[in-house]
């Protein structure tokens, strides 16, 4: 019973983190698009928005992951839930920084087609840079 209880614990623990991580993820691609997303993307449907940040939801997902993958067993619950916090952390910021590169190097700024309503090609850009960092992140983790 008690290895039950210490799963399930676990469990929602690494459930908090991870839902925190995706959350502040959401919130930084919020601060980083001009307009905000909630609007873009219910309201508005713009694809671009949904793209850009099913991406980041799933690259920081693929962070938490493998944060996890590595720190459940052989750390601890409070010591693995600090490194998974953090991993994902770094991953988020990496990812935020690709996307000032990306949107820095490119001639039509990805933070104003984002929140363009018409389909723009470049936001497929940005979210393959999003989850090509979030797995050299979880590869880096490993």
């Amino acid at each position: 019973m008690n290895e039950i209880l210490s799963s399930s614990l676990s469990a929602l623990g690494y459930g908090v983190v991870g839902t925190v991580v995706m959350l502040l993820g959401y919130l930084i691609t919020d601060l980083l698009t001009p307009g905000k997303l909630h609007q873009l993307i219910w309201e508005d449907r713009n694809p671009n928005a949904i793209l850009l940040v099913s991406a980041n939801t799933l690259g920081a997902a693929v962070v938490v992951v493998s944060a996890i993958m590595s720190s459940y067993s052989e750390l601890g619950l409070v010591p693995g839930l600090v490194s998974t916090a953090v991993f994902g952390l770094i991953g988020l910021v990496v990812m935020a920084l690709s996307f000032l590169l990306i949107d820095l190097l490119t001639p039509t700024k990805i933070s104003h087609i984002v929140s363009n309503a018409e389909w723009h090609p470049a936001t497929w850009v940005s979210a393959t840079a999003h989850l090509s960092i979030a797995l050299v992140v979880a590869a880096a983790i490993s």
